[in-house]
């Protein structure tokens, strides 16, 4: 999806008119992009797909603010130095551990914007339901999304290629969809990584005034340490709004191995569960960014 197309998306959002007490169940967000093979994940449940499902990527050139020579040459120190609650953790990420749910049933019983729209926010939900089966993870993922270090802000304008590396050359990996998932929604299967209902004084969404005079995006992303009380149950940060981060799609279907997950700082979903699967491994806009998983000790 290109800059016009989300724009017009995101003023549809914006501008819709407010509907309240409609319900609606979500049991598998659909894809937003076109459908084809899920990827699975390799036998063993390393986190990582099976190769012979992974097509040639090749290299993207760098965005003019950020070079990846520096951007991921070393972990970005983390500005807590208790944010590894675990010793099978590195330092700056968290251990998520227990039963992750295959399926969600997800009702809204307080929309604001009519449930036709692509984009429906939704102020409340009924406590969730797993329609699927439980599954054990265990693994480690970053507190807070990729900042370059020395900077506050969290690294936008990275294409899913670029974000793999990112996590690579830190000794991580990309999240797979479903780790992202839980990191986000905790065992009780939250639509938001704060609860059930729709805080926009809590996560960095619902901004308006999303282009300058020029129709240029304005960055409102925000640094973690304003976004504290946008916590997961697992003590993760800022999983809804800020930036899109990118993972490892095994969840969804759609052509591509990237999705994006979380939601930026725009009126839209920015719940645990959806995806954004429209775009390929090669795009990259101010809104798309990253945190890295790592295997847990």
């Amino acid at each position: 999806m290109h800059r016009a197309a989300w724009l017009l998306l995101a003023a549809a959002a914006a501008g819709a008119t407010l509907a309240a007490c409609a319900t609606h169940s979500e049991t598998a967000p659909p894809a937003e992009g076109p459908p084809s093979l899920r990827l699975a994940a390799a036998p063993g449940g390393d986190g990582h797909a099976a190769s012979a499902a992974q097509p040639a990527v090749v290299d993207d050139t760098p965005p003019p603010h950020l070079a990846l020579a520096s951007l991921a040459k070393d972990p970005a120190s983390p500005s807590d130095p208790t944010a590894s609650a675990h010793p099978s953790c590195p330092d700056g990420m968290l251990l998520v551990e227990g039963e992750y749910c295959t399926e969600v049933r997800e009702d809204c019983v307080e929309w604001e914007d009519p449930p036709s729209n692509k984009l429906a926010r939704c102020a409340k939900f009924a406590p969730s339901e797993c329609v699927g089966s439980r599954v054990h993870k265990r693994f480690c993922v970053d507190r807070d999304e990729y900042a370059p270090p020395g900077e506050a802000l969290p690294a936008g304008d990275l294409s899913w290629t670029q974000a793999k590396e990112v996590c690579e050359h830190q000794g991580r990996r990309l999240c797979m969809e479903t780790e992202w998932e839980f990191a986000c929604e905790g065992q009780q299967m939250l639509p938001y990584p704060t609860g059930y209902a729709r805080d926009p004084s809590t996560c960095n969404f619902d901004k308006g005034d999303l282009l300058d005079d020029k129709g240029k995006l304005r960055d409102q992303r925000e640094p973690p340490s304003e976004l504290e009380r946008c916590v997961s149950p697992f003590g993760v940060r800022n999983m809804s709004g800020n930036v899109d981060e990118w993972v490892f799609r095994d969840r969804t279907w759609g052509e591509w191995r990237s999705a994006l997950k979380g939601g930026w700082w725009m009126a839209a979903r920015d719940r645990c569960r959806p995806a954004t699967t429209a775009h390929d491994e090669h795009f990259h806009e101010l809104q798309t960014g990253v945190r890295c998983c790592a295997d847990a000790l």
